[in-house]
């Protein structure tokens, strides 16, 4: 398995540009990791997420606050939201929800999430999406299109 360093937190391993992922895990898997360097792939900030869970509600709402338009994947929405759950764990490094995409990589969870936005490193990154990631057809919340003066 491929597992690169964070840039944002040297003491965690979770992140990497879903471009270089490759699958060889038995069981469907790559089905499922291929539907997820999809969707990271079309859309600039993607939320993999449950509906009920306070720490995706978190990194929801901190992208509501800035004004980032983000694609939600509610996994226990979904038939095979667990075999999901599971691709990402192998391509993260973490089972945990929310897993946070933004520009391809893997930023973390709702925590995560926070930080880089009270560090005031989360608008950068999400300004330098590549066209290819801003996809007008994401589905799920957000407030609109990202506004950096709106902050």
């Amino acid at each position: 398995m491929f597992a690169a360093r964070s840039i944002f937190k040297p003491t965690r391993h979770f992140c990497l540009r879903m471009g270089n992922f490759t699958s060889t895990s038995p069981g469907g898997l790559s089905t499922h990791t291929q539907f997820v360097q999809d969707v990271v792939s079309h859309n600039c900030v993607v939320i993999f997420s449950k509906t009920t869970c306070p720490y995706c509600k978190m990194a929801k709402n901190v992208f509501n606050e800035i004004g980032a338009t983000y694609k939600v994947i509610e996994l226990d929405e979904r038939h095979d939201g667990r075999t999901l759950q599971e691709a990402l764990a192998q391509m993260t490094g973490a089972r945990t929800v929310p897993r946070v995409f933004i520009n391809g990589n893997c930023i973390g969870g709702g925590s995560d999430t926070k930080e880089l936005h009270q560090q005031g490193k989360l608008v950068p990154l999400i300004e330098q999406c590549a066209p290819c990631c801003l996809d007008s057809r994401t589905e799920g919340s957000g407030s609109g299109q990202f506004e950096p003066n709106k902050l």
